[in-house]
């Protein structure tokens, strides 16, 4: 009837107030060994919880599962959708069916959502069948991972004959034989059972699916906010005020705010670095071979070629390969919205739905173009780079998320910054050359409320440098080798580990003993002298050792042989545990020397892997460096036959040199943190610095690795970390 679904034999689970009947909600530590559970931290409140329109998961390093039981009376499905955005929890989803044996068809493992909510089915045999839900998170560092979110469980093959259901509150069913409700649009609402909505009086609102209207507030100063037009044919620009939308509050309510009226118009600013003013004043890229400041093109000299890239610092228009939207914080849907407004000089954001909601804005670039000198070094990570300008004007908890994702795979947070930040540059090192995306998502607040208090809470971007970009545009041309032809002189590349001649255009070999910056390769200053103890590799790209270092002193000369450390070594700290009783190591990979140079050490986080099934590959995040650290967790403790490798770190990225002092290039190893040598031989230390960079490290992390001979002893060396410092 009108009011009421079905679905056929089946049943559904939309209403998330509290957990439904015939719902279990279990959590355990992941500790096997029953013995330890007393003194492994308490799990037991660590559940899924109902929220209203969903149910989400636990987020710390419990298992909290969820469970139905159902007898099917004939073969049916279950579906359900699912918001899966963070890959350090696992999500499994199975069904054991009357012999407890799990349904092997399907992998259990789910796959992280890229765009909001996904939609997963599995059929399932008659009889009896437990469906379960289970989560882990595999973060034992600060941050705090996000939930998985699960609604609209539907299960068919419940019953012999159908039954229906009335719609609930907030949806509505118009015709006969429905199998689903519809849900009821904003300005509207309805009550159990109904076959339409009901209009909200125009002195109240209500949001999408309401059971009941809102009155409407009086307007003030946070429901709206400003913006900049275009420029127009006279190439003038106007500021203009825009409500919020949806606009739920009343202008004719005492007290209420009028929309400001537009600003004066004028002059637009400059295009973008590398782009000119077209006749009717809109902004086109400057044609291959030529750059610009913001005005005219002009083509490179000879001997010159552009540096390609983007510079965007002017905000009149949002660039073509930019795009902003708006995630709601509450279902986790996209909303057809604007969440950063251009206002000339920066890109802010502007007034969400709600406070919680997430205001994104992404940047694709295609791929990138660096130097030829770089593409010839394969040990050189840095592809090109980004660089951004920004700050955040906050009175509650907000946070701002730089997140990069690789030829569309997951976006990885990169860095977070939380409350009011003062206005800073943050530069990421790019390592991939392939299509990357960029993107910015500010959310004011985590209280899960709709309500739209901060908006005067802000994150503004002023200018944004990608290098290298194929297919970019370019400020400024740079110096390039020259190669004589028939019809003149062209660009073109030097071999690796040669410098360019900028009067001459000419190629030039870098000195021994140094390595050429391989992004500025400009006169024989561009190559920079190696560190003590080292040399340069063949084509002059990083500096290492060869296993061999001498130490002369006034009465004798120490020769040490470190050959059988180029091969990569591994140790394990002590373990740590988590607040909740969780056991972990930090486990470090290194490798000191020879291989002309070559990174051997190598750190992956196999968390993504654990979801794959045997025999099929998978995409799991690798490290390599001379040193690196990852998490593990050992295989007894999760019930993985690999245990669980996460959070790998670089610790050495380059060697800065190899001495018996114990200072070099502003890095200090203190004598104190290990026992002191006793035989007179001096010590060897290897300083090494990793491109890293964090809030906490700004300037990138340093590591130092003493080595100590002790030429008595005949048993193989040994690995130990500073006792003061065991982690």
């Amino acid at each position: 009837a009108e009011g009421r679904y079905s679905l056929g034999t089946g049943i559904r689970f939309d209403e998330w107030d509290e957990l439904p009947h015939g719902f279990a909600s279990l959590s355990a530590n992941m500790e096997l060994d029953d013995s330890a559970a007393e003194s492994t931290g308490n799990c037991t409140s660590s559940k899924w919880v109902p929220q209203g329109d969903y149910i989400a998961s636990n987020t710390d390093e419990c298992t909290a599962t969820l469970m139905y039981a159902v007898n099917l009376k004939q073969s049916g499905t279950v579906n359900f959708e699912y918001y899966y955005p963070d890959s350090s929890i696992i999500f499994e989803f199975f069904v054991q069916n009357d012999q407890c044996q799990p349904n092997a068809d399907d992998s259990r493992w789910m796959k992280t959502t890229e765009k909001g909510w996904e939609f997963h089915s599995v059929e399932l045999n008659r009889g009896n069948n437990v469906l379960y839900w289970r989560t882990t998170a595999f973060s034992v560092w600060s941050r705090v991972s996000k939930p998985v979110l699960v609604r609209n469980i539907a299960i068919t093959g419940v019953a012999y004959t159908s039954e229906c259901f009335p719609c609930k509150p907030g949806t509505y069913a118009s015709k006969k034989g429905s199998s689903f409700c519809k849900l009821c649009p904003a300005n509207s609402y309805s009550n159990k059972g109904e076959t339409s909505c009901h209009q909200c009086d125009p002195d109240k609102y209500s949001e999408k699916g309401s059971s009941s209207c809102n009155v409407r507030p009086a307007c003030t100063d946070k429901d709206y906010f400003y913006t900049h037009t275009a420029c127009d044919a006279n190439g003038e620009t106007q500021l203009m005020y825009k409500w919020a939308k949806p606009k739920i509050c009343s202008e004719d309510l005492e007290g209420a705010v009028k929309l400001p009226a537009s600003g004066v118009k004028t002059s637009c600013p400059p295009c973008n670095p590398g782009f000119f003013k077209t006749s009717n004043s809109t902004c086109q890229p400057c044609p291959y071979g030529s750059y610009s400041n913001g005005s005219d093109c002009t083509h490179c000299p000879a001997g010159t070629e552009p540096a390609v890239g983007f510079e965007y610092k002017w905000w009149n228009t949002l660039p073509t390969n930019m795009e902003t939207t708006v995630l709601s914080g509450i279902n986790f849907e996209y909303k057809g919205m604007t969440g950063w407004e251009v206002a000339g000089d920066h890109i802010y954001t502007a007034a969400g739905a709600s406070d919680n909601d997430f205001m994104i804005l992404t940047l694709v670039v295609p791929g990138f173009r660096p130097p030829q000198s770089v593409m010839a070094d394969t040990e050189n990570k840095e592809v090109a780079r980004i660089t951004f300008v920004f700050e955040t004007l906050c009175s509650v908890n907000c946070e701002l998320y730089f997140m990069v994702g690789v030829n569309s795979r997951t976006n990885t947070p990169v860095e977070t910054w939380k409350g009011s930040k003062g206005k800073q540059s943050y530069t990421y090192i790019i390592e991939e050359n392939t299509t990357t995306s960029f993107t910015w998502a500010f959310q004011r607040t985590t209280f899960h409320e709709a309500s739209r208090k901060y908006t005067n809470d802000v994150a503004k971007i002023y200018s944004i440098n990608v290098t290298n970009v194929m297919n970019g545009v370019a400020s400024y041309c740079r110096p390039c080798a020259l190669e004589a032809s028939d019809v003149g002189s062209s660009c073109t590349s030097c071999p690796a580990g040669y410098y360019i001649e900028r009067d001459s255009g000419t190629c030039h070999s870098c000195p021994p003993n140094t390595i050429l910056k391989a992004h500025q390769p400009y006169g024989v200053q561009a190559c920079v002298p190696c560190g003590p103890g080292t040399k340069n590799n063949k084509i002059h790209s990083l500096c290492y050792n060869d296993c061999i270092f001498s130490r002369n002193t006034p009465t004798r000369t120490f020769n040490y042989n470190f050959s059988a450390l180029a091969n990569t070594v591994t140790l394990a700290g002590g373990p740590s545990f988590t607040s909740k009783g969780l056991k972990y190591f930090h486990h470090f990979t290194l490798s000191l020397c020879g291989n002309q140079g070559r990174k051997m050490s190598v750190c992956t986080d196999n968390v993504t892997d654990l979801r794959i099934p045997e025999g099929e590959s998978g995409f799991s995040k690798s490290i390599t460096a001379y040193v690196c650290q990852a998490v593990i967790i050992p295989p007894e403790v999760t019930g993985y036959k690999a245990g669980v490798s996460s959070q790998p770190v670089s610790l050495a990225d380059r060697l800065i040199g190899v001495t018996t002092d114990m200072t070099l290039d502003g890095i200090t190893s203190p004598a104190e943190l290990f026992h002191p040598e006793s035989l007179g031989i001096p010590d060897v230390i290897f300083f090494y610095r990793s491109n890293d960079v964090t809030q906490s490290c700004s300037s990138g992390r340093s590591t130092t690795i003493r080595v100590r001979c002790s030429p008595q002893k005949t048993v193989p060396g040994s690995l130990s970390l500073p006792g003061t410092c065991s982690d």
